[in-house]
C-alpha cells in the first residue's frame, strides 16, 4: 500500500506567492476571490486509495476490448520512417494510472512507462495541483532572463535531493549554493529534452578546449584534441551508450560515420568506447589518451544501460573510474535520463554513493506531463554564458511544478517502490532459473528490467506473444552485438499485484517457447 500524500499549493509554493498569484488573477482575470482561495489552498490526495485499488481491480480486463473500437483512417504526415513504426490500434484514446485504451478499444498495460517517460502513469490525481494552477493563472511560458518562481523553487529542490540535504535544512542547503568546491552540484540549467542536457554537459566539457566565442579566455587545454570516452558495446564499438539525439551526441554512438572520421582527423574531437565494467581498461585507455596532444575531455555514462539490454554498471566499477577520473581531471557526466525518479533518492547516483560533475535528468521527473530535461552541475564546470546552453521554454512554470509534484509523491513513497522493484527482480529471477534453455540472464535494477534470451527468435516471440496480449514491452533483438533483449519499466504505481500479474504473463509466454 503507497503512503498517503497530500498537498496544496499554498503548501508546496508557499504562502507569499500564493497570494501574490490572488491578487494578479482578481485584478487582471476578474477572478472571484473565494474560488481563488480555494485552488490555492485545496488539498489534494495525490494518489487516493480507491486510485490504487482500481489499478489492481483492472488487471483481468487487460488485453480485453473495454470500449467500441475507434474506426478511423487518419495516417497524419509522419515520415517514411515513422510511419513505418507506427501501431496506431495501440495509440491512446483514454488511460487510467498503468492503463492505456487503444484506438482498437482494448486495455493495455503499460509495462514500459509509455517508452519510460510516463512514472505515474495516466491521468495521476496528484496532476489536480498543476490543473488548479492553470486556473488560478498560472502561466507556463517564461524565458531565461524571467525564470519564474516555481522554476527556481525546483531548481533548489533539486539540488537539495541531488546532495542529500534534508527538507527544511535551509542552512545546509545554502552552503551548498554558495560552494565553489569542486564535485559540488551547485547549478541547474534548464532545457526541454535529456538530448540537450547531455550536449550541454558535452558544452561545457568542450569549452576546456575551445573558446565559445572572442570573450573567452585561453581554455585550459587549449591545443589539445579533446576525447571523449563512453560505454562501448561487446564488440568493442560504441553502440552501447545512448545519449540523446543531437548530432554531436550521435556520433558518440557511431551513427555519422563520416561526419565523425573527418572531425577525428581534423583533430577536433575523438569518441573512445570502454569495456563494460572493466576497470583496467579504462585504466589503459586513460592513460594512452592522455599523452601527447590529446586529453581525455569527459567520462559519460549511463549506470542502468536500458538502450543495450538493461545492463547495469557494477558499484565498484564507477567508483574506481570516478576516483581514476578525478586523478586525471576528468570531469563524469551521469546520464539519468532514464533512471531517475525510480529510485530512492530519485538520483541513483545518490544509491550508489557517486559525485558526478554533471547529472542530466528528465522523462520521469516531470511524469510525461511536459518535456522538461535539466543538467545539474557545479561551479568549477559553471563555463559557458547565457547562450551556450540555452532553450527559451526550458524553464516552464506549469512544467516545473509538474515536477515537485512527482518528487513528492516518489520521496514519500520510496520504501514502498523499492520493495516492489525488489519484488520484480525476484520474480525475474525465478523464471531465469526455471528456464535456463531459454533465459540467459536478467540485467537491470528493480523496476528498470530486461530479460537476456539465449537466441533472438526467442525474444521476438516472447515479446510478440506479450504485445498480443496488450502488455507493453520491447525486444532488442534487431542489436546483433549481444544478447537479444526484452525491456519493461513498470511505472512506479505498479503495486505487487500487477508484478505478479506480468510475471504470470511472462511465464506463459515461456512456456509456449520452451
Amino acid at each position: 500500500m503507497f503512503a498517503k500524500v497530500e498537498g496544496s499549493l499554498k503548501e508546496l509554493l508557499g504562502e507569499g506567492y500564493v497570494r501574490s498569484l490572488k491578487e494578479c488573477g482578481v485584478r487582471l482575470l476578474g477572478a472571484d476571490p473565494d474560488e481563488m482561495d480555494r485552488l490555492l489552498n485545496e488539498t489534494v490526495d495525490f494518489f487516493p486509495e480507491e486510485f490504487e485499488k482500481s489499478m489492481d481491480d483492472e488487471l483481468d480486463a487487460v488485453g480485453t476490448q473495454v470500449v467500441t473500437p475507434f474506426e478511423n483512417k487518419m495516417d497524419g504526415a509522419a515520415t517514411d520512417s515513422f510511419q513505418g513504426a507506427a501501431h496506431t490500434c495501440m495509440s491512446p484514446i483514454g488511460g487510467k494510472g498503468i492503463y492505456r485504451v487503444g484506438e482498437d478499444g482494448k486495455l493495455y498495460l503499460a509495462a514500459k512507462s509509455e517508452h519510460y517517460h510516463a512514472s505515474l502513469g495516466h491521468n495521476y490525481p496528484g496532476f489536480r495541483l498543476v490543473e488548479n494552477a492553470k486556473k488560478a493563472g498560472v502561466m507556463n511560458a517564461t524565458h531565461n532572463n524571467t525564470r519564474g518562481y516555481i522554476t527556481r523553487v525546483l531548481e533548489q529542490e533539486l539540488i537539495r535531493v541531488a546532495n542529500g540535504i534534508k527538507k527544511g535544512d535551509g542552512k545546509g542547503l545554502e552552503a551548498v549554493l554558495r560552494s565553489e568546491s569542486p564535485h559540488v552540484l551547485s547549478r541547474v540549467i534548464n532545457l526541454e529534452t535529456g538530448s540537450l542536457g547531455v550536449e550541454a554537459g558535452a558544452k561545457m566539457m568542450l569549452a576546456r578546449f575551445y573558446g565559445m566565442d572572442e570573450s573567452f579566455s585561453t581554455p585550459k587545454y587549449e591545443g589539445k584534441m579533446p576525447v571523449f570516452f563512453v560505454m562501448g558495446d561487446h564488440e568493442g564499438g560504441v553502440s552501447a551508450n545512448y545519449h540523446g539525439t543531437t548530432v554531436l551526441m550521435q556520433t558518440l554512438r557511431g551513427l555519422w560515420p563520416g561526419l565523425y572520421e573527418k572531425a577525428k582527423k581534423a583533430g577536433l574531437y575523438e569518441v573512445v568506447p570502454l569495456r563494460i565494467n572493466d576497470i583496467r581498461d579504462l585504466r589503459s585507455k586513460m592513460d594512452f589518451y592522455n599523452r601527447g596532444n590529446k586529453k581525455v575531455a569527459g567520462f559519460f555514462h549511463e549506470i542502468v544501460l536500458m538502450n543495450y539490454g538493461a545492463i547495469t554498471l557494477d558499484v565498484d566499477y564507477l567508483k574506481e573510474a570516478y576516483e581514476l577520473c578525478r586523478a586525471n581531471d576528468v570531469p563524469v557526466l551521469a546520464d539519468e535520463i532514464q533512471s531517475c525518479i525510480w529510485y530512492k533518492e530519485l538520483y541513483l547516483f545518490r544509491d550508489y554513493g557517486l559525485r558526478p560533475d554533471f547529472v542530466v535528468i528528465g522523462k520521469g521527473f516531470s511524469g510525461g506531463e511536459y518535456p522538461a530535461s535539466k543538467i545539474l552541475t557545479t561551479k568549477e564546470m559553471d563555463n559557458l554564458n547565457q547562450f551556450g546552453a540555452l532553450v527559451t521554454n526550458g524553464q516552464e512554470e506549469l512544467a516545473s511544478l509538474s515536477y515537485l509534484v512527482v518528487m513528492k509523491f516518489a520521496l514519500e513513497n520510496a520504501k514502498e517502490t523499492q520493495a516492489v522493484g525488489r519484488h520484480y527482480r525476484e520474480r525475474a529471477d525465478k523464471l531465469a532459473a526455471e528456464f535456463p534453455g531459454l533465459i540467459a540472464r536478467i540485467e537491470g535494477i528493480g523496476h528498470l528490467m530486461a530479460i537476456h534470451f539465449r537466441d533472438a527468435d526467442d525474444a521476438v516471440r516472447f515479446a510478440k506473444h506479450l504485445n498480443d496480449k496488450c502488455i507493453d514491452v520491447s525486444a532488442q533483438g534487431y542489436k546483433s552485438v549481444f544478447l537479444p533483449a526484452v525491456l519493461t519499466k513498470l511505472p512506479l504505481i505498479a503495486t505487487a499485484k500487477t508484478v505478479d500479474f506480468i510475471a504470470d504473463k511472462m511465464r506463459g509466454a515461456l512456456l509456449k517457447l520452451n
